[in-house]
């Protein structure tokens, strides 16, 4: 994981259950768990302008978090589940999941482009698609990567880029054992319509010759 592993400082809720969760919404505080390892699960709440602001950063579900809640030791998290109101799509709860730093877990990788600059399929008027924008890996929870990086520096139109052809981060692995396509570069529309129009006429061109020989 790229960088020092960040703070994300929480309270030990007192309360449990619908009642203390929606008096800590009106605190200003988001409600949450904090489950997993060897202890019991712990209520806690965040408040609620440095969940949203965190949650609008991104990437919130494969950043590793040093939590650190008053009267228990530090521990590493990862968000497991963030519910939303169904009509504002603001956060009101939160699940947090710990980890030893050795842990193996599934995430999904944001996946970076980089040689889009001067791929010569793009320069001429090719389309890049990503396919998959995040791929999901198996990584080591103390090695999580902020992305993996996909080169098409030297892709023409028609080419693509697999899983295989890609440098993971050491300790990581795809879940999905196949070699899948995660970006190609596909002709451009008007240029694929030409050539369909052009198999088209040929077919039809063709078809008073046949009618001729089999009046012969």
């Amino acid at each position: 994981m790229a960088g020092e592993i960040p703070d994300l400082v929480a309270q030990e809720r007192t309360g449990t259950g619908k009642g203390a969760a929606r008096q800590a919404r009106r605190d200003g505080m988001v409600p949450g768990i904090v489950f997993g390892g060897d202890t019991d699960p712990l209520p806690i709440n965040i408040p609620f302008n440095v969940l949203f602001k965190k949650l609008k950063e991104g990437r919130f579900k494969s950043t590793l978090f040093n939590m650190k809640v008053e009267g228990h030791d530090d521990v590493r998290v990862i968000c497991r589940d963030v519910q939303r109101h169904v009509v504002k799509d603001l956060p009101t709860h939160i699940d947090f999941m710990r980890l030893r730093r050795t842990t193996k877990i599934n995430l999904f990788i944001a996946v970076e482009v980089v040689g889009d600059d001067v791929a010569p399929g793009l320069k001429k008027g090719g389309v890049l698609t990503l396919i998959r924008p995040e791929v999901e890996l198996v990584v080591t929870a103390g090695d999580i990567p902020d992305h993996i990086t996909i080169d098409i520096s030297e892709m023409e139109i028609g080419d693509n880029i697999t899983i295989s052809s890609v440098d993971l981060p050491a300790g990581a692995k795809p879940t999905i054992d196949r070699d899948f396509v995660i970006a190609q570069i596909s002709a451009p529309a008007g240029l694929a319509s030409s050539d369909d129009e052009d198999d088209d006429d040929g077919e039809e061109g063709d078809a008073p010759e046949a009618e001729g020989d089999a009046e012969e």
